[in-house]
């Protein structure tokens, strides 16, 4: 139980501490020599900067840069990183690496504004955001570090890859490759803090209370002090206990956190919100881009799909943009061999080849003018038949849309129903919500977007859909569409729907896992998403329900790249409440926000699978 706890506490700080370093190894410190500079803006605030130049100066180097909110530590000119770049191919490779902290943040200079919006049109140098600041960033390096060959690459993952994708509007002309990898793109619709309007309120309670405590500034990670600490060994409990989200300001927060009471006080797609997303400014894009991202990323794989999908449809077919999706957690295609997460055995090393044979070749050939450009469009690695695919589009063209009906007795099929009356019933209690993972958990696991699902299916109110045993493979590529006929006694509903791959019984394990589990009869989650009912229509203008009236949700989950294998079953779940992982719905219209104790209520909710109303998932297949 200690060594659970630890492990999930310490990988919820690798996630939020990407540029904390452990003492150097004595590479970084052999081969490059490290400067640490103010660079000045166009408004003269200045940003502090930390530069590793290659020993080596017979030849020029191009420039590699990451700007992050995390921070470019260690600090002082005779402190190293452990390591530089994403992956010991690129330290080894040799560029000139370059970490910054974001205006405002650490030991820069100016106000920090959380996923600062994209000034479009520019009046004057006070009109100043992400995209200016790396333009002005680039512009001095550029003129100003020795040996530089007069190209630049950015990459960076979860906020740092907001800044990756930040660059691309008005992009200085020496950036000539960026990769945004797990990037934070939209904090209401699909990252981080909100899925389709459901506050993530495990994750954005344990980030706030450490990012958004206000700092002196300029301040050091070590003189850092003032971290909002409270201890949650079952986290189920601890939410439960705590009560309706005033509840989190009331006990913990104060008026101490900004953007919690920013958060609070929109609980609706407003401009608040919809200035955050830079996704309707990647037009006219000149650096060749790769997005990276994890169909197991618990954070941010809404990100990495949609900003790939932005640059795509809006700009020309000749701006090069490619795609790679792998089998990861958040980041984790740069932290292990990436061959096991959870209880799946990948069957190879994901990570090292994703590193070797993608990430390095791409920045190769963009910042040093060697190898060649052969990369896809998307290079997707799918789970199940665990094989790396190649496709010139993405999600790939040689795909059918099929539909999987939900029907009584819990049967799920290709085929539509034909009952004229149809439907399930239960009970969604807000007092006892659906746990999102089986056990006890300290803080939110990142193995829950895969796990196994057979504790969620035993309570009655989720309901359980799944086919017949599978007579041949099935591989779905691309979008999941659920689309609910549903009823519910209240004027609000939350809704989950799981995707699942169920083990054969008698499966035996061909490729064991580190931990032993066994995958016989194992519900392996595939996709889970949820959304908040009142947002059917509009996330700018939520609506209640008519209670009893029967109404479609239907609305996109994540893509996803699975090969249900011969033998085993799609099965499909439904649920109300994910909890802790989204904030309880009162199962009321209201303001959620704002909610008190006792609005919480009980609500009969029914799902329907007649020829009327025919509650359904549509799946992309991919053909041979």
């Amino acid at each position: 139980m200690k060594k659970t706890l630890l492990l999930t506490a310490l990988a919820l700080w690798c996630t939020l501490t990407f540029a904390q370093t452990l003492p150097d190894t004595g590479y970084v410190r052999e081969h490059y020599t490290k400067m640490e500079k103010y660079i000045t803006m166009r408004d003269g605030k200045r940003l502090f900067t930390s530069i590793y130049l290659p020993k080596d100066q017979s030849k020029k180097y191009p420039i590699l840069m990451t700007r992050s909110p995390y921070n470019a530590a260690p600090y002082g000119e005779n402190l190293y990183k452990r390591s530089l770049g994403q992956s010991p191919a690129l330290e080894k490779e040799g560029f000139i690496f370059v970490y910054q902290d974001v205006r405002g943040r650490w030991m820069s200079e100016g106000d920090f504004v959380d996923v600062r919006p994209y000034i479009a049109d520019k009046k004057s140098n006070k009109d100043v955001d992400e995209s200016s600041d790396t333009y002005d960033t680039i512009d001095w390096m550029i003129k100003n570090l020795p040996n530089n060959n007069g190209k630049v690459g950015i990459e960076g993952i979860s906020y740092p890859g907001f800044y990756s994708t930040a660059s691309l509007p008005d992009a200085h002309p020496a950036l000539k490759a960026v990769s945004p990898q797990a990037p934070v793109t939209d904090w209401f619709i699909g990252d981080d803090f909100h899925h389709n309007g459901a506050l993530f309120e495990m994750d954005a309670f344990a980030f706030i209370t450490s990012f958004g405590v206000p700092r002196p500034k300029p301040i050091t990670p070590a003189e850092f002090k003032n971290g909002i600490k409270y201890k949650a060994p079952d986290n189920y409990k601890f939410y439960l206990n705590l009560g309706a989200l005033p509840n989190l300001k009331k006990y913990y927060f104060g008026d101490s956190v900004k953007f919690w009471n920013n958060m609070m006080a929109h609980p609706a797609y407003d401009s608040f919100w919809k200035g955050m997303n830079i996704r309707p400014h990647l037009k006219n894009i000149t650096p060749a881009t790769m997005t990276v991202g994890g169909f197991f990323d618990a954070e941010d794989c809404f990100g990495a799909l949609h900003v790939f999908e932005a640059l795509e449809k809006q700009n020309p077919a000749s701006h090069k943009n490619m795609l790679v999706m792998g089998p990861w957690f958040h980041g984790g295609w740069e932290r292990g061999d990436g061959q096991f997460f959870g209880d799946q055995n990948f069957g190879s090393k994901t990570s090292l080849f994703f590193e070797e044979n993608i990430e390095l070749p791409f920045f190769k050939y963009y910042l040093k003018d060697e190898g060649e450009m052969d990369l896809p469009k998307a290079s997707v690695f799918i789970s199940g038949s665990n094989e790396w695919k190649k496709f010139n589009q993405w999600p790939p063209k040689n795909t059918v849309e099929k539909t999987l009906y939900f029907h009584a007795n819990g049967k799920l099929s290709f085929e539509a129903p034909k009952t004229t009356d149809g439907f399930d019933e239960y009970v969604s209690d807000p007092n006892a919500p659906v746990p999102y993972q089986d056990g006890i958990q300290a803080r939110r696991t990142r193995e829950y977007m895969l796990d196994d699902q057979r504790f969620a299916g035993r309570r009655p109110d989720v309901k359980v859909y799944q086919t017949d045993t599978l007579k041949n493979d099935i591989t779905l590529t691309g979008p999941v569409i659920a689309d609910l006929l549903t009823s519910t006694t209240g004027t609000d509903a939350d809704y989950v729907v799981k995707v699942i791959d169920v083990f054969p019984d008698n499966y035996s394990d061909p490729k064991p896992n580190p931990k032993n589990v066994t995958m016989a009869g194992y519900e392996m989650l595939v996709r889970g998403e949820i959304f908040r009912g009142k947002f059917r229509n509009s996330f700018e203008k939520p609506e209640p329900f008519v209670p009893g009236k029967v109404t479609e949700i239907k609305y996109n989950l994540p893509d996803v790249a699975h090969t249900f294998r011969k033998g085993h079953r799609i099965m499909i779940q439904v649920q109300n409440s994910w909890f802790p992982l989204a904030d309880r719905n009162p199962q009321k219209f209201e303001d959620i926000n704002q909610a008190k104790d006792s609005d919480f209520q009980k609500a009969t909710i029914r799902i329907y699978h007649d020829a009327q109303n025919k509650s359904s998932v549509k799946v992309t297949v991919l053909e041979d």
